[in-house]
């Protein structure tokens, strides 16, 4: 299994209409092209194309392991890697704290 580890600050996303946020890291550069060479050459596609064309992964941040999905993100022509409320507490992870990710495709 193959792993990469990114370090991006970590972003929050509120919504205008509802009291409802959401946190990300975006995946740029080369970390990105390496994820993005992952999905084409299929390293990591089990059964095919995902909506949205986003990729199952496993995550590790600090002592926290879980399972999600990357999305590739517009405008950094990077990943998308949203980063859940229970992982952001069990970390500690306030807005901007610079999170070190091990992303295992």
């Amino acid at each position: 299994m193959e792993r990469i580890a990114v370090e991006a600050p970590l972003r929050v996303w509120t919504s205008a209409t509802s009291n409802t946020s959401s946190a990300y890291i975006v995946i740029a550069g080369e970390k990105a092209g390496a994820l993005r060479l992952a999905a084409l050459t299929g390293q990591w596609l089990d059964g095919g194309k995902r909506g949205f064309g986003s990729a199952r992964v496993t995550v590790t941040i600090g002592e926290t392991v879980w399972q999600t999905s990357i999305f590739p993100e517009k405008q950094s022509g990077g990943w998308f890697l949203p980063v859940k409320k229970a992982v952001r507490d069990a970390e500690e992870l306030d807005e901007g704290a610079l999170v070190r990710a091990e992303i295992a495709l």
